[in-house]
């Protein structure tokens, strides 16, 4: 599988959702496979809160497979030697892009916590200003899961004719006051950090590392579901050699802490703020007096609506209410459900039935 490993440069005044601007961006992506002549067989992958642009392959300096692998190759659900995949990083997140790390040209200093708020939509039309440059007139599909889901959702609304088909998956339109509720104590934990420094500890030359690992094991809990945690940990007893504090007795705590550790290394913490911001005000039907059946109207790909029986955070019930405001809109639109083994995280790891229902969408549809 060929690839690649680009960076897309915006010189241009960048206006946002908001009514603010950047003065130009950079999108870091990497590209799976090979545009053809007629450049109609490109696949755009969107990647959820904490992922990056690294979604297949193997990273050759950290020797990590991308988060998506088990999907995107030769022969797997979406074949590169069928397609061409682009995963491009998201403005705002901290691997490359432009972001709160990103030194703003105007000050000479990091972005830091005066970079400006984000939509999903800011994202969309990013990405959409990256596919005019590889001179894609449509995207065959667009898909991500969770936060990548709503980009996905989002492009169907307000780029369709960009677009020929849409994987929603462990997604909402809207989410929901609780996932807004734990967001904003994931925020206050980050913010109590005594190294977080007003949001500029990169002047300060600190990181806020214990509110980002605590952040990161709430935000954890989310992702996986009760059957999940019940299976690997029980109420089993962490060994003594492993434990990573003396203070944890349960393996579930030893988990947790090791997760949150290792986020804390190298994520950065007005990232996740401004991230969990873009997650928590999205709302494609805003624009449409927050009517989501008004707003799906314009859409005109197919969509594939798919979700997974043990998600807690985006249940199946979000994805029934999408798809039916879809059919009532008129869109083509096709919904599953599917067993899950690792709560939200699910969306993440391959199954048969998975694989076929993201293979057959994009291939028969």
């Amino acid at each position: 599988m060929k690839i690649e490993q680009c960076s897309f440069r915006y010189e241009d005044k960048f206006s946002l959702l908001n009514g603010e601007s950047i003065e130009g961006f950079e999108l870091v992506y990497e590209t799976y496979g090979e545009l053809n002549a007629e450049k109609n067989n490109a696949v755009l992958v969107c990647h959820a809160f904490s992922g990056s642009h690294h979604a297949a392959g193997v990273d050759p300096t950290t020797d990590k497979p991308g988060w998506w692998h088990e999907f995107i190759g030769p022969g797997k659900a979406i074949d590169t030697d069928k397609y061409f995949v682009v995963s491009p990083n998201n403005l705002g997140s901290c691997y490359g892009s432009t972001g709160p790390l990103t030194v703003n040209n105007v000050t000479g200093k990091p972005y830091g916590s005066s970079f400006p708020a984000l939509d999903v939509y800011d994202w969309v039309a990013s990405q959409d200003l990256l596919r005019e440059n590889l001179g894609v007139k449509a995207w065959e599909m667009v898909l991500g899961g969770s936060l990548g889901g709503m980009q996905a959702l989002e492009w169907s609304i307000s780029f369709s004719g960009k677009i020929k088909k849409a994987g929603i998956i462990a997604a909402t339109a809207l989410v929901s006051s609780q996932n807004i509720a734990l967001n904003q104590v994931a925020r206050e934990i980050i913010r109590k950090d005594i190294a977080f420094e007003n949001g500029d500890y990169l002047l300060a030359n600190k990181k806020p590392k214990d509110g980002l690992k605590v952040a990161r094991m709430l935000g954890h809990i989310t992702y996986l579901s009760e059957t999940n945690f019940k299976n690997r940990f029980g109420r089993k007893l962490q060994d003594a050699e492993n434990k990573i504090d003396e203070n944890i007795d349960f393996e579930v705590e030893n988990y947790l802490r090791y997760q949150g550790e290792k986020f804390s290394e190298y994520f950065d913490a007005n990232s996740y703020i401004l991230l969990t911001k873009v997650m928590d005000t999205f709302n494609p039907a805003a624009r449409f007096n927050n009517n989501i059946v008004e707003a799906l109207k314009n859409c005109i790909a197919k969509l594939l609506i798919l979700s997974f029986d043990d998600d807690w955070l985006f249940p199946t019930q979000y994805s029934k209410e999408l798809h039916l405001a879809a059919i009532k809109a008129g869109v083509h639109s096709s919904f599953i459900e599917l067993s899950g083994q690792h709560g939200h995280d699910s969306f993440l790891f391959t199954s048969d039935d998975y694989t076929s229902a993201i293979s057959n969408f994009l291939n028969h549809a």
